[in-house]
């Protein structure tokens, strides 16, 4: 067969793995939810900033997780000028780049928010994308551990004004405190960098697995239920029992979980600057009243490796039901702490900084599983249909679209094939449209216009059994003159809306 006549391929739509497509549902509310997050940033002073999604490779530096993905866990491509870019792995280590190119103009303490997309080139599962937003907020040029407070308290609105009153934690806890242990246990220096690192992490995992799990991750190893063997960290029983005993010191009180955490850190340099940064954190906390919403918690850990004083948690603490019926804890939301490092690669000099991350997908899918998002209904635009398709009368019915329009009233024209007019009504019935304005040639002839109700339509048509009931109640569809059509429209708009309130309330 010559390739002349070979059908060209039909090219298979398929979403790339690891990503999601966004329904207009989703969209709205994440817009509701960051307008939230928002306003109570800028009501602490900070102002927002954007950087690109891509930034030079060298600017992510070592701080990237995942070293066994391809690029290293970030998406790269080489320039024509042979430098190579990534797209952003966090909102971090770009705003650390920004503030350094731009740190003769900006005023320190820069105080900034930026909401956006990042990257990570990980191997994708349930629930876990390779593309999110986050939704961070930093202070940079700000050394005292009252900033990081600060944060926690920002954070702490942040949960109140999403209305999760009483169903959160913010847990604090300190780098140094954790480092101070680990030279305690004998994994100070460089030669144990990580050995370290395997051990935070195993720390890390206490919400996941529990006391008993941690001690074998910290000790030969943890098997799962599936059979799988995690390596452990290889640590000794006094070693274990150390780090077992600093994440057991959480108590009732910032009090008495300080003279626990005090009784561990023993004369270690390291652990005391960070217990007593942990204390001037909690007198603070004390002080401005967020003594029931700001915790200090020890077996905070958090991943990234530029951390390097406070470190902090937004932890839910209501249950939901996951994919096998089990009841389970939330859990973190969003994390941050203080990256005094991170600038200072750039500059030659320290540059103190301190900041706090929101996952927002994760967090809007907490506040829907509450009922706290997404309940107000986006309402479907009026649609106005086309009877006729000469250019006076779609001029006509464009007149009446902006009407609404300019009254902040949703409509739309139709934009189809007018010539079916059921085919506008079954759209108007999908779409969920409220109303739909008609004006054929006897209606222009008299200066009026049908106006549809459909959700009473719908309402009706659930109610009435026969076609005489339905003759007689046909309160669904008016005629109203033109110049009356906005304010009949208002009218319509509004009694729908009140059932809608009474419906919820019932």
């Amino acid at each position: 067969m010559n390739d002349k006549s070979k059908k060209p391929q039909k090219l298979k739509a398929r979403l790339p793995r690891g990503f999601v497509d966004r329904s207009a549902a989703d969209i709205h509310a994440t817009n509701e939810m960051t307008a939230k997050i928002r306003e109570v940033y800028e009501r602490y002073g900070f102002d927002p900033v954007e950087t690109p999604l891509f930034e030079y490779t060298d600017a992510l530096g070592k701080f990237l997780p995942d070293s066994d993905r391809p690029n290293e866990g970030v998406f790269s491509l080489q320039d024509d000028d042979d430098q190579w870019m990534s797209l952003r792995y966090d909102l971090t280590a770009p705003l650390a780049r920004h503030v350094a190119e731009n740190f003769n103009e900006i005023q320190l303490p820069f105080r900034t928010y930026r909401a956006g997309y990042v990257f990570r080139n990980e191997k994708p599962g349930p629930g876990r994308f390779r593309q999110f937003m986050q939704f961070d907020a930093d202070t940079v040029g700000a050394p005292g551990v009252q900033a990081d407070a600060e944060m926690c308290m920002m954070m702490a609105d942040t949960m109140e004004a999403l209305g999760l009153n009483g169903q959160y934690a913010i847990r604090v806890n300190n780098r140094k405190l954790l480092d101070g242990v680990l030279e305690i246990i004998g994994l100070g220096g460089e030669e144990n960098a990580e050995k370290r690192l395997i051990v935070l992490r195993a720390m890390d995992k206490l919400d996941k697995f529990g006391i008993d799990g941690v001690r074998l991750l910290l000790g030969g190893g943890r098997k799962d239920e599936s059979g799988d063997f995690t390596k452990g960290a290889g640590l000794n029983k006094p070693q274990i029992d150390r780090v077992v005993e600093l994440l057991e010191a959480t108590k009732l009180s910032a009090e008495e979980t300080l003279d626990a955490i005090a009784a561990v850190v023993g004369e270690n340099e390291t652990a005391k600057q960070g217990f007593e940064e942990l204390r001037t954190i909690a007198h603070l906390v004390i002080a401005a009243g967020y003594t029931d919403r700001v915790f200090i918690s020890p077996s905070v850990v958090r991943g990234l490796e530029y951390y390097t004083g406070p470190v902090f948690e937004a932890e839910l603490t209501f249950d939901v039901t996951n994919e096998k019926g089990e009841k389970v804890v939330f859990g973190s939301v969003g994390g941050g702490g203080r990256y005094d490092g991170l600038v200072s690669r750039f500059m030659g000099q320290p540059v103190p900084a301190t900041g706090f991350s929101i996952g927002v997908s994760r967090l809007m899918t907490a506040l829907k599983n509450l009922g706290k998002l997404g309940q107000d209904e986006v309402i479907a635009p009026v649609l106005v249909t086309v009877m006729d398709g000469d250019v006076e009368s779609m001029g006509r019915y464009q007149r009446f679209t902006q009407a609404l329009r300019n009254e902040g009233i949703r409509a739309e024209m139709y934009q189809g094939n007018w010539k079916k007019f059921g085919n506008q009504l079954k759209y108007a019935d999908r779409r969920g449209c409220p109303i739909a304005i008609i004006q054929g040639g006897d209606e222009r002839a008299q200066g009026v216009v049908q106006l549809k109700d459909l959700i009473e339509g719908k309402r009706l048509s659930g109610e009435i059994e026969d076609n005489a009931t339905w003759r007689e109640a046909r309160v669904a569809q008016e005629t109203v003159p033109e110049a009356d059509l906005v304010a009949k429209v208002k009218e319509i708009l509004a009694a729908q809306a009140e059932d809608r309130k009474r419906a919820g309330n019932a």
